[in-house]
């Protein structure tokens, strides 16, 4: 006979102790239940009413009954990954803490103690759990430990408690002491650990006590910087990095030794290293230091940009992409380092000079002067005596230039990079390192040249080019990528040119570039207006040569449909703005130009004052000082609707009629105000339709009475919940005051539409369900918008949540009669106004819609259609914008695009470029088509449920209100005509 092992008798005892628990549990209930039978014959007694309470089997319970079935290790390993996977409650996780640490002391397999040990810090994580009462037990288990990998996970465990409890001093120096304790340990992955600890919860104020005598963390941590393993000497740099980050100062005696670790023979050490470097000049940047084998001195940031230049050159080239990044925020450097990392030679003004006492002394000490008799025996010698001392390291020379000829694209990315952040803070060494630049316009990579292209956008304001460089510039218009031609022509729309050469190339290769490439006519157009504008006095010569103008005879005139003369007429009208001269070059032809394009293209041509030709035009905006005004306007516009509660319904309607009317021209007339202008105007209509759906006609009658009077109200709260999804989604820059304005308009609406269902719909079901939806909707708004409250008084939800729980308890007809008397009482709320508001918008620019020739296809296959769309305002278009195709008969196709359809050519702006591919059955006779964009919105009632710390599994998780989703047209709809051809036979 086998005698079972004490494990298996203690969890034998375990799981007989449970079932004679649960045998007891039934003989009670079972008692129970006859005595509520006896209470229950009982005539004239009543049995009070009792309350269940349900509760969930423990998790621990659980957890040891199948660790007790367990018979080896991977059985053992099985359960724990299925529990793993599983969520536990707060109010569990110590039971189940408890439970795994008795069976961690009970496990000979490290594997399994392995898990439980990595299971132990995923539970320290549960959001409302506090670890501090289980150190003391995490802590005893690292006593007997023989294992280095357990060791080094129980560590981690502790890292994780240190971190849940950063308030609680006695356990973070009790922790530190743990790592100081096991610092010496032989296997590098405990070794780590304890350095992470130290890093994470190390303090400067508080002495540890190693190797007998008091010292800070930071001395212990150093002394890991020469550990034999270069995973130590890493985990000792970056422990030492979150320090800094922890807001401690790192002594500065630390950067010799992370100088020394800059030629470690393991990347990941210099790449730590470079870091930590870094970190020690932004701290120490006048602190002097010695040049190694020398008498001289130089200040630090200096020293470490020279280090840091010099691993540019580095074999790794993850290292080479750090030091070249790192080198674009050193921006405290003095101006010749900076110079000389673009010149691979060294400079002058890098060595140390010898007096000129010096050099006399070895003149004479040379005891002849040039003869002339030997062959340049008096030429400068550029070969260095011992004496001369470089302050620089000659591997640092012509950093940049190493990095941008980096054979790694990363690492030239990362040089272009850098050169943009110090150029932009150092007008000269823009000026030095635009060659280097314009070179890499030539990059075989695209991402290097587009990068390039937007770097030296960004320095524009420093720079002028010569025509050698523009014409290396401009030779990128070539390209056949789309993303690139338009970079460039942003980059000309803000670069300063020299001479009218370089206005009059720019112009001959923007026009080359029409004519190859149709589609870019906006972006040139665009360009040509800010090359006019911003060098009037270059294009004035070149008029009389550009318009074909003659003194004496008579020219054609031109075709307006001819898109290179628009360009030609573009660039004249926007120099001519701040030329005043230049009119009198015009033509008879020019000035009626002018007037359609001024008409037609109003954003591409100025207002100009044209003597002589009856067309003494003025801007009819606003200008830019008088922002004020409408600013103004707009506030008193909102301060005198609030006074509609004094006035009789006709009046506080046509008051409202003014203000959407005043608010919607006022967003025409100012670019700046648009969006808070049509955001209060649309909230305004709201307003207006919500009190003419509660006209008293309506309700003093019967339905049959006034049935067209209730589908006009039905239709006007329908019209309500789809203008507050546009408030909500529509606009940007919203407070949470603004959306719970919308919130309360809303609800108002639901309100009315319930109340209207109650009427039309006398139906008991019906009318039980929408009223038990609007109390969740209550609780819900009353859940979202609690801090919200006290700038909702006298509201309408303010009043329901005063008799809330008359509402929940309420019969449905009782509900409806006290939320039309509600509805009706409630006054208008005052609509508080953010700083900024901005409208989400979309201009398709392809197709055009301007074509009478219809796209032939044969039914049955495919038709691609080009859209290309500039958006503004959007967040997150690539999950939300959506092109909508609507056909003749009624058919509707909504495509998402692709994410890489999506490019961001600056802030709020997003470009979209995609095909539509369109298919019918054969038609007969052409017809037309409407492509429009569409913004997609999901809006959910209930507040985001917060997810369990240490599991990802939301199995348990109850699930979430009804979610709203919808799309809001966003963009005018553009015509295309098109004619599915039947197939051939």
């Amino acid at each position: 006979m086998i005698c079972p092992s004490p494990h298996h008798r203690a969890g034998t005892v375990v799981v007989q102790n449970l079932a004679h628990q649960v045998n007891q549990a039934c003989v009670e209930e079972c008692l129970c239940s006859n005595l509520r039978k006896t209470k229950a014959e009982i005539p004239h007694e009543e049995a009070p009413a009792k309350k269940l309470r349900l509760s969930k089997p423990s998790k621990s319970a659980a957890l040891h009954i199948d660790l007790c079935k367990a018979t080896n290790s991977t059985d053992a390993l099985q359960y724990l990954l299925q529990f793993a996977r599983k969520p536990v409650e707060t109010e569990s996780v110590e039971g189940v803490i408890r439970i795994l640490l008795e069976h961690y002391y009970k496990e000979t397999d490290n594997s399994v103690r392995l898990k439980i040990a990595s299971l132990l810090g995923l539970l320290s994580k549960t959001q409302g759990f506090s670890p501090d009462c289980i150190v003391d037990d995490f802590i005893n288990t690292l006593t007997n430990e023989k294992s280095h990998q357990v060791l080094a996970q129980l560590l981690d465990t502790l890292l994780v408690i240190g971190t849940q409890l950063p308030e609680n001093p006695t356990v973070r120096h009790r922790l530190i002491e743990v790592a100081c304790k096991h610092l010496s340990d032989m296997y590098f992955g405990v070794r780590n650990k304890c350095l992470q600890l130290l890093g994470c919860l190390g303090l400067v104020d508080s002495p540890l006590s190693k190797d007998g005598g008091p010292r800070d963390v930071q001395s212990i941590i150093s002394d890991y910087f020469v550990d034999q393993d270069p995973r130590v000497r890493t985990a000792a740099l970056k422990a030492m990095l979150q320090l800094h980050d922890g807001a401690v100062k790192i002594h500065e005696i630390i950067y010799e030794q992370a100088c020394r670790l800059l030629s470690d023979d393991y990347e990941q050490v210099r790449s730590a290293a470079v870091q930590m470097v870094w970190v020690l000049s932004q701290l120490y940047p006048e602190s002097i230091v010695p040049i190694p084998s020398s008498n001289e001195e130089i200040r630090l940031v200096d020293d470490a940009f020279g280090k840091i230049s010099h691993m540019v050159s580095d074999g790794s080239w993850m290292v080479r992409v750090q030091a070249a990044k790192t080198l674009g925020s050193m921006l405290q450097v003095s101006p010749h380092f900076l110079e000389q990392t673009l010149d691979k030679k060294l400079m002058s003004d890098l060595r140390r000079k010898r007096t000129a006492h010096e050099r006399a002394k070895d003149l004479f000490a040379s005891g002849e002067f040039s003869s002339g008799r030997k062959w340049a025996d008096d030429a400068p010698k550029e070969k260095l005596d011992r004496n001369t001392v470089n302050l620089i390291a000659s591997g640092a020379c012509g950093a940049f230039v190493h990095g941008l000829e980096d054979e790694m694209f990363e690492v030239r990315i990362a040089a272009v990079e850098a050169l943009c952040k110090l150029a932009r803070s150092s007008p000269s060494f823009a000026e030095k390192c635009l060659d280097f630049l314009v070179d890499m316009f030539n990059d075989e990579i695209e991402e290097v040249r587009l990068q390039s292209i937007h770097v030296l956008r960004e320095i524009s304001t420093h720079i002028t080019l010569r025509e050698d460089q523009l014409d290396t510039v401009l030779a990128v218009l070539e390209d056949s990528s789309r993303d690139i031609r338009e970079a460039l022509h942003e980059l000309i729309c803000y670069t300063n040119v020299s001479t009218k050469e370089c206005v009059q190339l720019a112009l001959l290769e923007l026009l080359k570039n029409l004519s190859k490439y149709p589609t870019d006519r906006n972006s040139i157009w665009k360009c040509l207006k800010f090359l006019g504008s911003r060098h009037p006095t270059l294009v004035l010569p070149l008029v009389p040569e550009l318009l074909n103008t003659h003194p004496y005879f008579d020219t054609p005139e031109p075709d307006m449909d001819d898109p290179a003369y628009i360009a030609v007429l573009v660039l004249v009208f926007n120099a001519a703005k701040s030329c005043p001269t230049m009119p009198a070059l015009f033509s008879d032809h020019t000035f009626r130009h002018y007037a359609y394009l001024r008409d037609s293209l109003s954003h591409l041509v100025p207002p100009l004052r044209l003597p002589g030709s009856g067309l003494d035009l003025v801007d009819s905006r606003y200008g830019s000082g008088s922002v004020e005004s409408p600013q103004l306007f707009l506030q008193q516009s909102l301060n005198r609707v609030s006074t509609i509660q004094n006035l009789e319904a006709p009046g506080a309607q046509e008051l409202l009629d003014l203000t959407i009317r005043d608010l919607r021209r006022l967003g025409e007339l100012q670019t700046e105000l648009a969006g808070t202008a049509d955001f209060c105007a649309t909230y305004l209509r709201c307003q207006l339709l919500l009190m003419k759906a509660l006209q008293e006609k309506l309700w003093n009658m019967a339905i049959p009475l006034c049935f067209k009077q209730n589908v006009t109200a039905t239709a006007a709260a329908q019209q309500i919940l789809e203008e507050t999804y546009k408030l909500e989604f529509l606009y940007s820059g919203l407070k949470n005051r603004q959306v719970a304005t919308i919130h309360h308009v809303r609800l108002q609406a639901k309100a009315l539409q319930l109340i209207l269902t109650a009427r039309s719909r006398p139906g008991q079901e019906t009318l039980i369900s929408s009223c038990e939806k609007f109390v969740q909707d209550m609780a819900s708004f009353q859940r979202l918008f609690a801090l919200e409250m006290p700038h909702l008084q006298d509201s309408f939800a303010e009043k329901l949540l005063e008799v809330m729980p008359r509402l929940s308890s309420c019969k449905p007809v009782e509900l409806v009669k006290i939320l039309q008397t509600t509805l009706r009482q409630s006054s208008l709320l005052q609509l508080a106004l953010p700083e900024q508001i901005h409208r989400a918008t979309a201009t398709i620019i392809e197709p055009t819609g301007e074509s009478d020739n219809p796209l032939r296809f044969t039914s049955g296959l495919v038709l691609a259609l080009d859209i290309d769309a500039t958006l503004e305002h959007v967040q997150d278009p690539q999950n939300t914008v959506k092109v909508q195709v609507l056909y003749p008969d009624g058919q509707s196709h909504v495509i998402h695009p692709k994410p890489g359809d999506f490019r961001k050519p600056g802030p709020d702006r997003h470009r979209l470029i995609t095909q539509v591919y369109l298919s019918h059955t054969s038609w007969t006779e052409p017809s037309q088509i409407e492509v429009r964009l569409l913004l997609a919105y999901s809006s959910s009632s209930s507040s985001s449920l917060s997810k369990l710390g240490w599991c990802d599994s939301n199995d348990s998780l109850p699930t979430p209100e009804a979610t709203v989703e919808g799309t809001i047209p966003f963009s005018k709809p553009v015509k295309v005509f098109i004619m599915p051809k039947p197939p051939r036979r």
